[in-house]
């Protein structure tokens, strides 16, 4: 098993998951954590919102003991914002607070957030060091390759925010102009753990034990985190544990696949009610079932899932449909 130690918060395992707006809520992480995802990080916490006390903000600070270590990840683009909600951020124990610059968003980046830090590194700087400066808790910055291809400036930027009192960086390895499409450039990743000493977190296009090996070995990096190969696919952290420790792993069965389905959207469901946790477990159950007999029209019934029972009805369907293609 692998260790990663961020100052005094010690990770073991092999994969995190990546944070993910609007998708790694607490219904999410539990059941990624449930099948072996080491590290989780929350979605993210608008600095000025916690500042403001926006009504739903604190929803998203909160932290249960099963989902440690864990950390809670604050957007924005002004640093007395930043160090003041980080603050806030105590009353909820995080192990570590991490900073958003590289969320490829245009309503986050056009207010000069996200990715567009990247574009800023005396900013950029700043938020860190007043960040680190209030709080006692270790500070991470999740940043991208750069805002396009002309201007790939994560080993630089890497660098300054280290300076500034940065614990550890995560990279995704693609551009703020790719978005996610293309591909992961892992030689980004690579540079950026020759220039920093401090722990680096590669991130992008792992979907496998083999992925997560080929970036740990290209890259050098002291852990890696998984995106979006995790949509309707928790199982993903356990097929790359069994990976590395030399086990067999077989794929889920589809009773298996559909219970972990109905679980994940009656946890979604406690936590949110039914009315929004349904609206809200849409989309999850429409990537649980990609790939399934049928899919397509599964997922156009997705649409019309308003209660559990509705649920019950779709799961008892694609049971009788029979295997997986």
């Amino acid at each position: 098993m692998r260790e990663l130690k961020i100052k005094d918060v010690n990770i073991k395992g092999y994969a995190a998951l990546a944070p993910m707006a609007s998708v790694a809520d607490r219904a999410y992480r539990e059941m990624c954590k449930s099948f072996g995802c080491a590290y989780l990080t929350s979605e993210m916490i608008s600095s000025k919102g916690l500042v403001y006390k926006d009504k739903k903000t604190p929803k998203l600070c909160e932290i249960t003991d099963n989902e440690r270590p864990m950390a809670l990840q604050l957007f924005g683009e002004d640093p007395y914002y930043f160090a003041k909600a980080a603050y806030m951020l105590l009353e909820y124990s995080p192990d570590i607070i991490d900073i958003n610059m590289g969320c490829p968003v245009p309503k986050i980046v056009s207010n000069g957030g996200g990715s567009a830090l990247m574009k800023d590194l005396k900013t950029a700087e700043r938020i860190v060091r007043e960040t680190v400066l209030a709080v006692d808790v270790p500070v991470t910055v999740k940043i991208r390759s750069g805002w396009d291809e002309d201007s790939v400036n994560a080993p630089e930027l890497a660098k300054a925010l280290e300076q500034a009192g940065a614990a550890a960086i995560t990279v995704h390895a693609r551009t703020r102009t790719q978005m996610y499409s293309g591909k992961a450039d892992l030689s980004v990743i690579k540079r950026v753990k020759q220039s920093v000493k401090i722990p680096v977190i590669g991130n992008g296009d792992i979907t496998s034990g083999e992925d997560a090996k080929r970036m740990y070995d290209e890259t050098g990096c002291d852990f890696v985190s998984v995106g979006r190969a995790s949509y309707g696919n928790p199982f993903v952290f356990e097929q790359i544990n069994a990976f590395f420790e030399g086990k067999e792993y077989k794929p889920k069965t589809l009773l298996e696949r559909v219970d972990t389905m109905l679980l994940h959207a009656k946890k979604i469901v406690e936590y949110k009610g039914e009315h929004q946790g349904m609206k809200e477990a849409r989309k999850n159950i429409a990537w649980y079932v990609k790939g399934l007999s049928g899919a397509a029209g599964i997922r156009n019934k997705c649409s019309e899932l308003c209660t559990l029972d509705d649920l019950y009805r779709l799961c008892e369907e694609i049971l009788k449909n029979g295997e997986s293609v």
